[in-house]
């Protein structure tokens, strides 16, 4: 997968690292990701990072998750970075946004550490991934039901999440962006929708849009569904394996 992106990769790593010490890595996740930034999409930065052993030993617990926000060259960036052993407690949990970010191709810092993660997330790739993907899409779903203008950018969303859990529960590959997806689906209309939410003034749906669409939206859901169903993936994660990279972490040599 190539995906077009003018973000300065190691500037963003650095700019991550800076606000959360220990960084482990970094990706860039959000519209960048999913194949339709528009001119004003904000940065989202995610990934792990290690608390020092004498934080997690003591009667206070660390504070798990550390978001820095702000501004990355001019862009409103927001960064959310979990300590690696809460990160890797929901890999176990068939946590599909987990998986997304350790997949990432868009990445700003942790090439090295993320090779060393990588074989172990893709064990983690499970049936029960299924649930992440259908709870994000109903509530995308409930989001573009209650939106009173119609928006190519909830559907879009929509869409990107309904096929990335599709492709996942068939193929077992983390595959986030949605061009990308789309050579394999072909829906005709993807193109189209990418195009009007990088334009603010045609990033509107019509009544007769929003009927076509809202009839997709639930032949996706079916087909969810039917994967689920069909999937041979793994049930369960090897949290034992997971249990040893964490201890080798935090116990170097």
């Amino acid at each position: 997968m190539t995906i077009t992106h003018d973000l300065d990769l190691p500037a963003l790593g650095a700019w991550g690292n800076a606000r959360v010490p220990g960084a482990l890595f970094w990706t860039v996740s959000g519209s960048h990701l999913y194949g339709f930034p528009s001119v004003d999409s904000d940065i989202d930065l995610r990934g792990c990072y290690l608390a020092p052993l004498r934080a997690l030993v003591g009667l206070r617990h660390p504070n798990e998750t550390l978001e820095p926000k702000g501004e990355f060259n001019g862009v409103e960036t927001e960064a959310v970075s979990h300590e690696v052993g809460k990160y890797l407690r929901l890999a176990c949990k068939h946590n599909g946004y987990v998986l997304e970010q350790i997949f990432s191709p868009l990445v700003a810092h942790g090439a090295e550490f993320l090779a060393r993660l990588r074989p172990l997330a893709q064990k983690c790739v499970t049936r029960h991934c299924y649930n992440h993907y259908r709870g994000f899409f109903h509530t995308q779903r409930k989001l573009f039901d209650k939106e009173p203008v119609k928006r190519a950018k909830t559907l879009l969303y929509a869409y990107r999440v309904a096929l990335t859990g599709v492709h996942l529960l068939e193929t077992g590959e983390v595959q986030q962006h949605l061009p990308t997806l789309n050579e394999r689906f072909r829906l005709p209309f993807i193109a189209d929708l990418i195009a009007r939410k990088a334009s603010a003034e045609f990033g509107t749906l019509t009544a007769l849009d929003v009927s076509f669409h809202t009839e997709q939206l639930d032949a996706w859901e079916a087909r969810l569904d039917a994967a689920f169903a069909a999937s041979t993936l793994p049930t369960e994660p090897p949290v034992e394996e997971l249990n040893e990279f964490l201890v080798a972490l935090r116990l170097p040599g």
